[in-house]
């Protein structure tokens, strides 16, 4: 009897040892002070339109909260001593270590902000986001990088300014090389004509592509749109670019139309002042499910979560970084 007991009892043993060790296998400790993630080197910032297809490399190292974890990486910027209370969004990656942009890209985001062929002391940090499960839900967990102040000089881009649109806009051209690119409102009742304000050239349409002199441009319905020209192949695109808010906060609901967003060409951001009911809302392009933006307000990524909002009227501002994320403010009035 005893020898059966002793079996018995060594067999339960064992077995509450193997989930024992299963357990502190799986066990995930967060540190008290999780190490925040450092931006080791800058390149240099004297940017050159002919140097705009160069990558410029931002070397970093990872958030260490104690455990190994997935992060989301901001590299951002804001002038500086102005504490990063609105600052400007380069570019988000998984990638911890090299955080990776053209000049022109990042040129043109600056201009956003600071004067064209000037030098700018900017402040730059690595701002990192963990979504951790608190049992109830994924919570954001934010660390960011000390500041690293650097002088930067940006460079202003050829433009093509649109003529009877309606409104006061451009479109242009990051590298210098005759492609021109931007987003614009558009009416279909107003033709338009582009003007490169430098040559002293008017282009317009003849046989259906660019031409100097040639006749007004027109599109198919109102909107904001994509527009893209190219004066030494005489070619040039106008795809239709809505971003939208949807949602059951939303007057329709989850159907179409979305509630539009406008561009502000001096921030980069999509605004829309909008009365929501309690419920959620998404980011969506022209009506439809194929690119949607949702998640938290500083992390925003391609099918993301719903986001919830209680009933009121908000004025809302959407960044989209690298197409694909992105963030947003909500502000209620």
């Amino acid at each position: 009897m005893n020898k059966i007991l002793f079996k018995y009892l060594t067999f339960i043993g064992l077995i509450v040892l193997l989930f024992s060790c299963d357990k502190d296998e799986t066990k995930v400790v967060m540190l008290a002070s999780p190490i925040a993630p450092t931006i080791q080197t800058v390149p240099d910032l004297t940017l050159k339109r002919a140097k705009g297809a160069d990558t410029l490399v931002f070397v970093g190292t990872a958030v260490d909260p104690g455990f190994q974890a997935s992060a989301t990486y901001f590299l951002e910027a804001c002038a500086k001593g102005n504490n990063f209370q609105d600052p400007l969004s380069i570019l988000s990656s998984i990638q911890d270590k090299l955080l990776k942009i053209t000049v022109s890209d990042l040129n043109g985001i600056l201009l956003k902000k600071f004067p064209a062929d000037q030098v700018s002391t900017i402040d730059f940090r690595i701002r990192s986001v963990l979504s951790v499960d608190a049992g109830t839900g994924y919570v954001p967990m934010v660390y960011s990088s000390a500041v690293k102040s650097v002088d930067v000089t940006t460079y202003g881009l050829p433009r093509l300014d649109l003529t009877g649109s309606g409104v006061t806009q451009k479109i242009e051209s990051p590298l210098g090389n005759g492609k021109y690119t931007g987003f614009v409102k558009l009416d279909k009742t107003k033709p338009f004509t582009l003007k490169d304000p430098d040559a002293n050239i008017v282009y317009g349409i003849t046989g259906g592509k660019l031409a100097a002199n040639g006749t007004g441009i027109t599109i198919a319905d109102n909107g904001w749109y994509k527009l893209s020209a190219d004066t030494k192949a005489l070619t040039f695109t106008s795809d239709a670019y809505m971003i939208g808010l949807v949602g059951s906060a939303t007057s329709n609901g989850w159907n179409s139309p979305d509630s539009k967003m406008d561009y502000d060409a001096l921030t980069g951001t999509w605004k829309i002042t909008v009365s929501l009911l309690d419920g959620e809302i998404k980011f969506r392009l022209n009506d439809g499910w194929a690119w949607n933006l949702g998640g938290t307000t500083d992390n925003l990524t391609q099918g993301g979560g719903n986001i919830a909002v209680t009933a009121g009227n908000y004025t809302i501002s959407l960044t989209i970084i690298a197409g694909t994320t992105g963030t947003f403010k909500i502000v209620k009035n």
